[in-house]
């Protein structure tokens, strides 16, 4: 509970200053008190301790993504890409956990090619999946994104095209949606 009491004279409106406030001000230490230099020195290290870990999560938000690996989206569908070329070309497999069709599902093979990588490391990209199990063809254009904890995750938009009987059919032959991978390994 606070006083509401007036302050004494003697401090005519001024409350003392405990001795960190004293050494902040610089004020001389009081005798007996300790000395300001471990105190300095306690916050040196503090600032030492924030400066590599600020370091650390730069590097980490900084680190380029790799196409090369495992991938699974939102949906359980599964792909694997192999190690660009010295191009920038990949080859790989796609498994999709979806399809409008009452043919079984196999793996597919897939082709593409990643733009060279910018400075920033946001690599964008884009590959051909040939359905094994169905009369058509998605393409996939995307992004690489890596947050701060180093997760990678692959923004891409697609195009499906089924095969149609004629043209008059066309209109309804294209699809296009969203996906999000995210590495497995």
């Amino acid at each position: 509970m606070r006083s509401t009491a007036a302050p004494s004279p003697r401090y005519k409106g001024r409350r003392s200053r405990s001795p960190g406030e004293a050494r902040r001000a610089g004020a001389a230490p009081a005798p007996g008190s300790r000395h300001p230099l471990p105190a300095a020195m306690g916050r040196q290290s503090c600032s030492l301790v924030l400066a590599v870990a600020l370091l650390s999560l730069s590097t980490t938000s900084a680190r380029k993504c790799e196409l090369q690996g495992l991938w699974k989206n939102e949906l359980g569908s599964n792909m694997t890409l192999s190690a660009l070329d010295a191009a920038g070309a990949f080859t790989g497999s796609y498994h999709t956990a979806v399809a409008a069709t009452n043919k079984r599902i196999v793996v597919s093979p897939l082709k593409g090619a990643q733009q060279h990588p910018s400075t920033k490391g946001k690599v964008t990209f884009g590959f051909t999946v040939q359905w094994q199990f169905a009369d058509s063809i998605t393409v996939f254009v995307g992004q690489c994104f890596v947050d701060r904890q180093g997760k990678e995750t692959l923004e891409t938009t697609w195009l499906l095209r089924e095969e149609v009987p004629s043209r008059r059919d066309s209109w309804k032959a294209t699809r296009i949606g969203t996906n999000v991978f995210t590495r497995i390994k």
